[in-house]
């Protein structure tokens, strides 16, 4: 009896201890995902916030759905599979669907220069660009400073020290260091010396910050960076109208839906436009309009060129020192595959910029050492461009291809080639109706990631050749070896050689999107084809 009593007593308190050991764990659990989930809500709320003040109205209510969804997921005890998927399903949504369906939506705008603004955007811009000086309202001792590469004016007003920015009004700032006019120090600005300005006197002098909310109290402009005057609008907006009106002269400058401009009867139009739907305009003009239509075409059929002739070139260059490295009787087989990695061990775009240098045509690396110092223009030939771009990207693909082979060729049984030989194949046979197969069936998805990738790759051709050599027939700044993400570059203006025209370039992307998902859709048919025939 005393026995079972000790036993029982002691299972008694076994459980009592595993009870209090959970109850612990479940506890510093929940505290530890109460702490994350704290942080997760605080950056949604800054999100929704943001959102809310500059009226993104999309992005308050995707915010703010995902973001309840997301406590309902962590906090409810019937939704344990979404706690695992969610956090994949957010930057899914994140930063794949939410950016397609954006591009789809740029896509069919007029988005670009002088059209970035919505409508009450762009008239209080020009409330503020069309500004004269009031003779008589006070002076303010002036300091040009900077945030994050932005422009901005400090102005002593009495007591107070107030900074702004032609988006942001004066505010008053505290923490201030100065003596009389002069301002030392102010907390998250740097100060700019009129020395430094350089090239950015321009800027400064044509920079016109508002005193208030409204443009029409007046703004702030100076005319030697170290005093402001007040300057006021010479424009006057009607937002039920959707009119400005100039003040000089009574010209009344219309809202076109059309076009994306205020415009006069007369037809003249304004500097500042906005943002409006026009569309498949875009579409139009990519196919249509002289100076897109030719270029798109060639750089179409050299981007499918490109990828196909990337993808053959780096696989069967892969794929044959892959099946010598894996001959069992080849000595030194680890140190071989550890140098055929290297290159792709580099990066990439440090890769292209070499061979950029290499190949150039006075004092590159292979005139020099190889042709005896002849200038062959390597990048500035139109067909010698298109080479060197297959080149040099066969030497940063093929060590990715070998990888996969290699892995590929340790995986097929080493009985079907045995047996094989017993039948009487040849090395060649059995490379042909065994290895290959068995190959193509695990690298076939891995081929059509590559095309996709090539097809898309922008850093070798924008860091080896920039797109180059022009089209001398061309209006629009694209060259022999730009493909079309390269030229989509060019195209929303990044480069500085165009204006600016996201809406056409948020057009050719979706093209993109279409044509390499229907390659690749096809593609995958075609590798389950033959798997199935195997």
């Amino acid at each position: 009896m005393k026995t079972e009593t000790d036993r029982s007593q002691r299972s008694t308190k076994k459980k009592e201890q595993m009870s209090g050991s959970v109850a612990t764990t479940w506890s510093a659990g929940f505290f530890v995902k109460l702490a994350l989930m704290a942080g997760v809500n605080a950056l949604g709320l800054y999100i929704i916030t943001a959102a809310f003040t500059k009226q993104s109205w999309t992005i308050f209510a995707l915010s703010l759905i995902t973001l309840i969804a997301v406590d309902y997921v962590y906090f409810s005890p019937r939704t344990l599979a979404l706690k695992y998927l969610t956090p994949g399903l957010v930057f899914l949504l994140t930063f794949q669907v939410f950016v397609i369906g954006y591009t789809g939506y740029v896509a069919f705008t007029n988005y670009g220069d002088r059209h970035l603004l919505d409508k009450a955007s762009a008239a209080e811009s020009i409330l503020r660009q069309r500004v004269d000086r009031v003779e008589g309202t006070a002076e303010y001792p002036l300091t040009v400073v900077e945030k994050d590469g932005a422009l901005g004016f400090a102005i002593i007003d009495g007591d107070d020290v107030k900074v702004g920015t032609p988006e942001e009004p004066f505010e008053k700032v505290e923490g201030v260091k100065r003596a009389g006019n002069i301002i030392g120090k102010i907390p998250g600005w740097e100060v700019v010396n009129i020395g430094k300005l350089g090239d950015r006197q321009a800027e400064v002098l044509g920079m016109r910050v508002p005193l208030s909310d409204d443009p029409e109290d007046g703004l702030v402009g100076t005319q030697n960076a170290s005093t402001g005057y007040v300057f006021e609008t010479t424009m006057e907006w009607d937002a039920n109208a959707e009119t400005l009106t100039d003040l000089k002269t009574g010209d009344v400058y219309t809202a076109n839906d059309e076009t994306g401009f205020f415009e006069s009867k007369s037809g003249e139009k304004l500097e500042t436009g906005y943002r409006v739907w026009v569309g498949i305009d875009n579409f139009k003009k990519a196919f249509s309009d002289s100076r897109y239509a030719g270029p798109f075409f060639k750089v179409l059929a050299w981007t499918v060129a490109f990828a196909f002739l990337s993808v053959i070139t780096t696989f069967l260059v892969g794929m044959v020192l892959a099946l010598v490295m894996n001959d069992t009787r080849m000595k030194g087989r680890k140190v071989y595959r550890t140098i055929m990695l290297l290159p792709y061990a580099f990066p990439a775009f440090m890769t292209a910029f070499l061979f950029a240098g290499m190949l150039n045509p006075k004092y590159g690396f292979f005139n020099q050492a190889f042709f005896g110092g002849a200038e062959i223009p390597w990048l500035t030939d139109p067909w010698l461009a298109k080479l060197s771009v297959l080149g040099v990207n066969l030497w940063m693909g093929f060590p990715y291809m070998f990888l996969i082979c290699t892995g590929a060729l340790q995986s097929i049984p080493a009985e079907l080639n045995e047996a094989a030989k017993i039948d009487g194949a040849s090395g060649f046979q059995i490379w042909r109706h065994i290895t290959l197969p068995q190959l193509m069936i695990q690298v076939s998805p891995l081929l059509i990631a590559s095309f996709a990738f090539n097809f898309n790759n922008f850093n070798l051709i924008y860091m080896l050749t920039k797109g180059g050599p022009a089209f001398a027939d061309a209006s629009v700044p694209v060259g022999h070896t730009d493909i079309l993400i390269s030229m989509v570059y060019q195209v929303a203006g990044l480069s500085g050689k165009a204006a600016r025209d996201y809406g056409l370039a948020s057009a050719m992307s979706i093209m993109i999107f279409i044509i390499v998902g229907t390659v690749s859709m096809i593609s995958f048919k075609r590798s389950k084809s033959i798997e199935g025939a195997q």
